[in-house]
Order: structure tokens, then C-alpha cells, then sequence
């Protein structure tokens, strides 16, 4: 019995361990609304890879007026900073695509 335990221990680290890495890869609540416009190929410019801060921040001026806007000035209302900021996280982390 002792003899599988190491073999057991190794199974359960890999296996919690890509569970782990599916959560991490799933976007937050709200980020899903963004790759419609912001995908590859789509009208506007893409997310992935950009700095969190850049994203946060454009967000955050949209949301406050400062930075005018015919569609995402709404869009961005709809999300608390916080939610911003795991939004904007998410996207830097996807890399350039």
C-alpha cells in the first residue's frame, strides 16, 4: 500500500492542479460581452494581451464620461470597478492572440 502512495499523491496533484488551471481559465461574469466587438477580426481593436491597467482605466473613463463614446460609455456602466479590474486582468493574461 505504501508503494502506491507516492503514485496516488502524484495523480491527485495533477488532477487538482488542471482543475485548478480550467477555473483560471474561465473569463469572469461580464468579459464573455466584450469579444463581440473586441475579438479577433472584429470591428475593434483586441483585448487579449493588453495591460490590465490600460483596460481597466479605459473602462473607468468610459464609465465616468471622460472619454466619449457612442455604445461602450453604457457598457462599461454596467460593471463596478472591481468587476473592471478581474475583466481587464483576464484580458492581459490571454496574451496577444
Amino acid at each position: 500500500m505504501r508503494a502506491a502512495t507516492p503514485v496516488l499523491a502524484a495523480f491527485l496533484a495533477l488532477a487538482c492542479g488542471s482543475v485548478a488551471r480550467a477555473a483560471e481559465m474561465r473569463p469572469p461574469p461580464g468579459a464573455s460581452s466584450c469579444t463581440g466587438c473586441h475579438a479577433e477580426g472584429a470591428a475593434m481593436g483586441v483585448l487579449d494581451g493588453r495591460p490590465a491597467d490600460e483596460i481597466a482605466g479605459a473602462l473607468e473613463a468610459f464609465r465616468s464620461g471622460a472619454r466619449p463614446a457612442t455604445l461602450m460609455d453604457r457598457i462599461a456602466k454596467g460593471f463596478d470597478a472591481q468587476e473592471s479590474r478581474a475583466i481587464a486582468a483576464w484580458f492581459a493574461a490571454q496574451g496577444p492572440r
